[in-house]
């Protein structure tokens, strides 16, 4: 609880707005249609492995849905801390963080490792995914829809499977 309190201290009308379009890239329907349209992209760029690759990254939600099922663990209420935005479902592993460090976590790898991909466009990605790999799971705690440990959880899930999806990859 002091790790939400200390994070929201900093709440300003702006900041709850910047933070609100953070979180949004989580949401179900805009995390479908980033992975499309990366998928897309690198299917137009002729490289269908790494899009067949980001295509698995859907199955972070099937994670999600099933783990936050088994824990059951309800979210943060208004009495404890702030409620910047309202969720339905269950609050353990942090759902937004699994897919942030799955999917950002993997476009790192794979613009480090195409350099077919014009510099400008790898250092553009890499740039963007490392903010939203460290400000997609803050912007959880400060809105209010997540404790610290379903950050944790689902930042070491998300790691675990990135690093299978990363493994898998580099297999000839």
């Amino acid at each position: 609880m002091s790790i939400s309190k200390f994070v929201q201290q900093f709440n300003t009308p702006v900041l709850d707005k910047v933070m609100i379009v953070i979180s949004a890239f989580g949401n179900v329907e805009i995390a479908l249609a980033s992975l499309i349209i990366t998928a897309g992209i690198f299917l137009v760029n002729k490289l269908k492995r790494e899009a067949i690759f980001v295509s698995c990254i859907t199955f972070t939600g099937i994670i999600t849905f099933v783990l936050k099922r088994m824990f059951g663990r309800p979210r943060p209420t208004a009495d404890v801390v702030t409620l910047i935005d309202r969720y339905q479902n269950n609050s353990f592993p942090s759902g937004h963080t699994l897919s942030y460090i799955v999917f950002f976590g993997f476009l790192i790898f794979l613009m480090k490792k195409l350099k077919s991909v014009p510099k400008y466009w790898r250092i553009t990605v890499i740039s963007i995914a490392h903010f939203m790999c460290v400000f997609g799971p803050i912007s959880r705690i400060y809105l209010g829809a997540h404790w610290l440990t379903d950050i944790i959880g689902g930042l070491l899930i998300g790691l675990l499977y990135l690093q299978q999806l990363i493994w898998y990859y580099k297999r000839p």
